[in-house]
């Protein structure tokens, strides 16, 4: 019974070493897919901007 315990134990703290993993990497991805999102919106705006520029030259 006490090999049983040790066993759960140790499963048991495997196991929240894998939740606490999964979510940080879920974490990360979320981080990144934000930032990657402001980093194209801002590039397209700046885009239009200068199209706007340069049409205004023209």
């Amino acid at each position: 019974m006490d090999n049983f315990i040790a066993f759960l134990n140790t499963f048991a703290s495997y196991l929240l070493v894998y939740v606490v993993f999964i979510a940080v990497i879920v974490i990360a991805f979320l981080i990144g897919v934000k930032t990657r999102k402001a980093k194209d919106s801002k590039a397209a705006a700046q885009a239009v901007t200068e199209t706007v520029n340069d049409d205004a030259k023209a």
